[in-house]
């Protein structure tokens, strides 16, 4: 099963895939960064957004999404701004008929680092270590490949509670 994780951002979007097979054991697949013109009106730039997400989904092709949580914040435009990049993320793969699951940042951090309260750079050395690759990748791929081991994490809970009492 292949999931494709999403940290949305209007400027730099990451995403991460991950396949996992039937005990639950997560393999990397690819990471990176969609990045956006911040001199565009914000339109354009979901647009540009919505197109290089498409480019990914065809490309990978998941059977799932998982998309972290847009989270409160002080500066009210910053988190509008999220959500509306939240909004493309999600109506992309909606459009690919793909199932999207969604984790909020405290979730994600606590998956991956035992603390909901880590840092970016303890969650992106974690994903390194947990993904056996060699550099740590760009913080906004590593919350990616986070929000995709969450979901990993998730289903295989679902399968052990689903398997019959032996």
């Amino acid at each position: 099963m292949r999931i494709l994780g999403i940290d949305p951002g209007t400027l730099v979007c990451g995403y991460g895939a991950i396949d996992v097979g039937p005990r639950g054991d997560a393999v990397y697949v690819e990471c990176g960064v969609l990045t956006a013109n911040k001199k565009q009106p914000l339109a354009d730039r979901l647009g540009e957004l919505a197109r290089s997400l498409v480019d990914v989904i065809t490309e990978l092709r998941p059977v799932a999404v998982a998309v972290e949580d847009a989270f409160f914040s002080v500066n009210a435009r910053s988190a509008l701004a999220l959500a509306h990049a939240r909004g493309v993320a999600l109506a992309v793969a909606g459009l690919a008929g793909l199932p999207v699951h969604s984790y909020t940042p405290a979730a994600v951090k606590s998956t991956v680092t035992g603390r909901g309260r880590a840092s970016k750079e303890q969650v992106a050395h974690m994903v390194s270590m947990l993904m056996g690759l060699r550099s740590m990748p760009r913080s906004d791929a590593a919350d990616a490949l986070a929000v995709a081991l969450t979901h990993a994490r998730w289903v295989a809970r679902q399968r052990a509670l689903e398997e019959p009492a032996r």
